[in-house]
């Protein structure tokens, strides 16, 4: 019979799941593997082939670790709140509500089309009130422990979006969700106080199993630095800074303050040129922190005239200028300027005709600024000493005088966390004018979002909600008395920040997860998802869990144990995929025209997994005809004894699986399936195969293990074991090399002796060519490697 693989696949999805082949027990008799997808934004576009790349790696982890005996927790779910599903439902008309189910009704259908092994009875949805009251609830907890705090400040302001973002959400100076150019915008915000966990993210990535790229990726972005903290006076005010260099103060030359600095908004009237300043000031609120901070901009300032700080270490008075490089969200929105010994100093400086003194003598090309450590000159009482060693006794000496302190400084600011969007999660809190602002009670959770006609964003910092007087007059929990609900909304982040947690114990609605439950299945043993999500989702969810961890509501101090980051699937001709351009391939027309199992076995085939393929349609092509192969094996109720090539395959499947080297596994198949094409196979040697080949292609696998008189699923099988003497080459790719330089490659006997080898080496006409006219001194011999000819030149 031709293989039908339509009449296959559908067939094989139904089984799975009125079965419930793919249900994860609670019992915790077995050892468990909890693998887990980073879960999908449910757009209207659906899936294209690169998104289910890595869906189908941890389908066939997930059958892998069932066959090898494990309890597999392997869930799917929706993270379907946030900024995309509004601006999709204010384009089209439709509610997100409504706009947001027909998604995850598609993205569904196209999951369950792929065969993936999901256990669809721990489904979640983010937009669920049963989910986000758990969400909301997690939020409340914050506030009560002083984590959640509410600000006015000057944000990332979108204007297409209408909304404040998170620095994270900042993308070359562009809204990471549409592109537009972000600005400066004061507003009352919600924020979370991940700095206070800066060092816990920081430390604990060295317990992880991540690419080393994502952690440096973190590390970056929490930016831990350690120095002092120095108090420059100016008109009996306190200016303090932060610098990495206390060794080079005697060279700060001047004071250079951020446009967002309070000490310039209290002193602008004892500024001689006040309007140039605030004319300075408007003109940076239009320019984002990442176009302020690069180091390619033109530095540009203005003097503060009638204004001076007092250098701590020398009593000079120093003029004080606002730069737009200078960053309110480091440091203290101030620094020292020490032209002599910093980049962006010294071309500010020169630029400004500002004061450069050398304090640290060191060698340097004519032109050219010491940036390094070395002997302090110009130093008073520190002259001649390392300048690094120098560095304690000048924060102990400026200490003395209560002017220095060490301290420690992170480049990562506080979440941003509320959004004034509509399609968020209602942050759970009251404004009261007696009782000021006061979370909502656990028994009245969740506050749903109500439904309206009309979510346009307003633009002018409050939220659509507010709009809705019904929902947001209500009465304060303490006093009974009026009050209003808090109208902003969470950003996408705060679903996903936990949604793992929920899959273990997705209807309990008593609390978070049960206890057990989790002490059981935590950690995430794999985690696999998207590189771009490094930054955002990865930080706030470690955050989100370690803040868990200390309320005593998780067991373990990180969720996610083991990273594996998929490559992008690039259209043909190596562009990505997008709309846009067109070139988008759909996977249900794969699966219409080839198969699932031919699209999971080319996605696994097409290259390394966390590297970028291109796609070919030519290549599912070849894929469809080796299934065709493995279709048409002969198999016999004859005994044919051991196969060794199949000891070998099941060797090598395995390793390549634990290793993520799923496209060497294919190819052993391939090598496999060509080998027993020319020759019949016996009954238990291809149910062997069967077995390793399942994770992979998991519908025809099941038809012939069917036909072979199983009536269980593979899946129950335990996976093969392998001989090690069976799965042994039995044959060397043997090295000839005449005075060092290879000229020869013999293939032997593995374990052959050296005379043996010799004489087979010696009456190769590659090697006569090298030796007949010249005397062989010696030979070197490495056995299974090499033999070495040394002869006359």
């Amino acid at each position: 019979m031709k293989y039908n693989h339509r009449k296959v696949e559908s067939k094989w999805q139904v089984v799975w799941e009125e079965r419930e082949i793919f249900k994860t027990s609670d019992s915790q008799d077995t050892p468990k593997f909890y693998c887990l997808d980073m879960f999908p934004y449910p757009s209207g576009s659906g899936l294209h082939v690169g998104h289910p790349r890595g869906y189908m790696a941890s389908d066939i982890i997930s059958r892998y670790k069932k066959m090898k005996g494990f309890n597999v927790l392997h869930p799917m779910g929706w993270d379907a709140f946030g900024l995309p599903a509004e601006n999709h439902a204010l384009k089209t008309g439709i509610q997100p509500q409504i706009s947001t189910e027909d998604n995850i009704a598609r993205f569904k259908n196209q999951i369950r089309l792929l065969g993936l092994s999901y256990d669809w009875t721990r489904e979640i949805n983010t937009t669920d009130p049963k989910y986000y009251k758990w969400t909301q609830w997690i939020f409340i907890k914050l506030f009560e422990k002083g984590l959640a705090y509410e600000s006015n400040l000057p944000i990332n302001w979108c204007p297409s979006c209408k909304t404040g973002l998170a620095n994270e959400e900042v993308v070359n100076g562009e809204c990471e969700r549409c592109g537009t150019k972000v600005g400066k915008k004061d507003v009352r915000q919600w924020v979370l106080k991940i700095t206070k966990y800066a060092d816990r993210l920081l430390n604990d990535l060295d317990l992880l199993d991540w690419p080393e790229k994502i952690k440096e990726m973190q590390r970056n972005w929490i930016g831990r630095s350690e120095g002092a903290d120095i108090i420059f006076k100016s008109d009996n005010e306190d200016i303090k800074i932060f610098t990495t260099r206390p060794d080079t103060i005697f060279g700060a030359t001047l004071l250079i303050l951020a446009p967002e600095h309070p000490f310039i908004k209290k002193k602008i009237n004892l500024i001689q040129n006040g309007n140039e300043v605030k004319r300075y000031i408007e003109q940076a609120k239009e320019k984002t922190d990442i176009e302020r901070s690069d180091i390619t901009k033109e530095k540009t300032g203005v003097e503060m005239k009638g204004l001076f700080a007092v250098n701590p270490a020398n009593g000079e008075n120093i003029p004080i200028w606002v730069a737009d490089y200078v960053l309110s969200s480091y440091g203290y929105g101030a620094i020292m300027s020490v032209p002599a010994h910093d980049d962006r100093d010294y071309e500010f400086a020169k630029k400004h005709g500002c004061q450069i003194r050398e304090v640290i003598s060191g060698s340097k090309a004519e032109g050219e600024i010491y940036t390094g450590y070395g002997e302090l000159i110009n130093s008073g009482i520190f002259n001649g000493i390392s300048s690094s060693e120098a560095i304690p006794g000048i924060i102990k000496w400026l200490g003395g005088k209560g002017l220095a302190q060490e301290s420690v400084n992170y480049k990562i600011r506080d979440w941003v966390f509320s959004r004034q969007r509509y399609w968020g999660e209602p942050i759970p809190l009251v404004h009261c004018e007696k009782c000021g602002i006061v979370p909502v009670p656990e028994k009245d959770l969740p506050v749903i979002l109500p439904e309206v006609e009309q979510y346009q964003p307003t633009g002018t910092g409050e939220s659509p909600l507010a709009a809705i007087t019904d929902w947001v007059n209500t009465d304060c929990p303490v006093c009974s008395g009026p009050a209003k609900r808090e109208t902003n909304t969470m950003p996408q982040w705060a679903g996903s920040c936990w949604y793992y947690l929920r899959y273990i114990d997705p209807d309990n609605e008593k609390e978070l997860v049960d206890l057990e439950k989790e002490r059981y299945f935590m950690p995430v043993d794999l985690y696999i998802g998207g590189a771009e999500h490094a930054v955002l989702h990865l930080l706030y969810a470690r955050f989100w869990h370690k803040f868990l961890y200390d309320i005593g509501k998780v067991s373990t101090v990180e969720p996610f144990q083991k990273l594996k980051n998929q490559g992008l699937i690039l259209a043909e001709g190596g562009q990505k995929m997008s709309k846009s351009k067109g070139n988008v391939v759909s996977p249900d027309e794969m699966v219409k025209n080839y198969g699932s199992d031919a699209l999971r076995l080319y996605e696994m085939f097409i290259g390394p997994f966390e590297e970028s393929a291109s796609w070919s349609e030519k290549g599912i092509i070849g894929v469809r005809r080796f299934l065709e192969k493995v279709w048409k094996v002969k198999v016999t109720d004859e005994d044919k004894g051991c196969d060794r090539l199949l000891h070998k395959t099941i060797k090598k499947v395995s390793q390549d699986i634990d290793n993520f080297k799923f496209n060497t596994a294919v190819s052993a198949f391939m090598i496999l399936i060509n080998d027993w094409s020319r020759k019949e196979v016996s009954k238990g040697n291809f149910a062997e195969f069967l077995k390793i080949f399942y994770p992979f292609a998991p519908h025809i696998t099941e038809e012939l293990w069917e036909s072979l008189g199983n009536n269980e699923s593979i899946i129950f099988e335990k996976w093969p074991d392998y001989d090690p003497d069976m799965a042994e080459d039995l044959k060397v790719n043997f090295v000839v090399q005449i005075n060092g330089k290879v000229r020869d490659l013999v293939e032997i006997d593995k374990n052959m002796k050296e005379e043996e080898i010799k004489e087979i080496v010696f009456q190769r006409d590659k090697v006569k060519k090298w030796i007949d006219d010249k005397k062989v001194i010696k030979t070197i011999f490495v056995e299974n490697k090499l033999i070495n000819i040394i002869c006359t030149s």
